[in-house]
């Protein structure tokens, strides 16, 4: 996999997908709320968001927004995030959201026995209704990027977004610049399309085009079909993962290796695949959540960030480990975590505060 150098490229990392607004009844529970806190999120746009916001790299994220109030105010969120809006596309609202409207994400943290739970109110996003050559991904890629990022989140919102991610990737790869996809498969977002079978055609007709997949146990059986054995530990991911690479033309397959033992109290830890070897980072025992949504993501932005450097594989996994426990420990889908921090965690430094 041979990744381009930054000069005279505009982006480190480009990402496609919707951008929602998360509202989070902190401590209590969506069904019971009287106030919500506001958060901007999306699987992958939180990934150019930790790659600007935690280790600095230029990013941009491409979507599209209803121009209206709620679109104005996950736009003012994601300026906190320092991702270039310049690729946003904005859409002219109806007045009450028949023919577009932006996203809502309802998300509870959940406490120890009690699980994490969401419900996305989402169809008809002005994101949901991307079509192919809406974007001119040639005039984008030529200005200059050296990762595309995307997933199954936004290609599964519609008929059309696939064909958007088969018509972005495509661009990248004529223009030399390295795609990851995480499958990130959510039973919900299938459901009333077709289910587990819509959702692995739709992912094994972007795979093909794929560098860097991303994925768990439910996402390489459910999104992809192939049979992970129930619970992903490192021995399963071992047989997973050359089997990915046998029938994809993919050069690095990556994971995270997540026990739950309640919604506060998880073993964490992420292993990955390139060149025919594999590298795992420490395994956290009884790492406590604050917020596990969008642990992921992070742990995504941070292996991106370990391969754009040039730290090879196993520095990227270990900091990709690092930083998504690190963006467990606060609210919202988005690291808050700083690369000073994920170097001290990486170096194995304790929680003493530091003053």
């Amino acid at each position: 996999m041979k990744i381009p150098p930054k000069e005279g490229r505009r982006w480190d990392l480009i990402a496609l997908g919707e951008v929602m607004l998360r509202l989070d009844p902190g401590d209590g529970r969506v069904a019971t709320a009287r106030h919500f806190e506001v958060h901007e999120g999306g699987g992958e746009y939180n990934v150019a968001r930790g790659l600007k916001r935690c280790f600095g790299m230029e990013t941009a994220i491409v979507t599209a927004l209803a121009d209206n109030p709620v679109g104005r105010l996950i736009q003012d969120l994601m300026y906190q995030g320092g991702v270039d809006q310049s690729l946003v596309r904005w859409v002219e609202y109806d007045g009450i959201g028949r023919s577009v409207r932006n996203g809502l994400n309802f998300t509870e943290r959940g406490f120890g026995v009690r699980a994490a739970l969401g419900c996305s109110d989402r169809a008809n996003s002005a994101a949901s209704q991307l079509k192919p050559e809406d974007v001119d991904w040639d005039a984008i890629f030529g200005q200059g990027a050296r990762w595309f990022h995307t997933g199954g989140i936004f290609a599964g919102l519609s008929a059309s977004t696939v064909e958007v991610v088969l018509e972005a990737v495509r661009s990248a790869k004529s223009h030399g610049v390295i795609v990851s996809y995480d499958l990130n498969y959510r039973p919900s977002l299938w459901k009333a399309i077709g289910g587990k079978p819509r959702a692995q055609a739709v992912n094994r007709s972007v795979a093909p085009l794929v560098d860097v997949m991303i994925g768990n146990e439910e996402d390489f059986s459910a999104a992809l079909g192939l049979e992970s054995g129930g619970h992903l530990d490192a021995e399963r991911f071992q047989a997973v993962a050359p089997e990915i690479a046998r029938q994809f033309p993919v050069s690095v397959v990556a994971t995270t290796l997540r026990l739950a033992a309640t919604a506060t109290r998880n073993d964490w830890g992420a292993m990955v695949y390139m060149d025919g070897q594999f590298h795992q980072a420490p395994t956290r025992k009884d790492l406590e959540i604050y917020d596990r949504v969008g642990g992921g993501d992070s742990f995504a932005s941070g292996l991106i960030y370990g391969l754009l450097t040039g730290h090879g594989a196993q520095w990227a996994v270990e900091c990709g480990a690092a930083h998504g426990a690190l963006a467990m420990t606060t609210p919202g889908d988005t690291s808050m975590a700083s690369l000073e921090e994920v170097l001290r965690l990486m170096d194995g430094k304790a929680a003493r505060i530091t003053r």
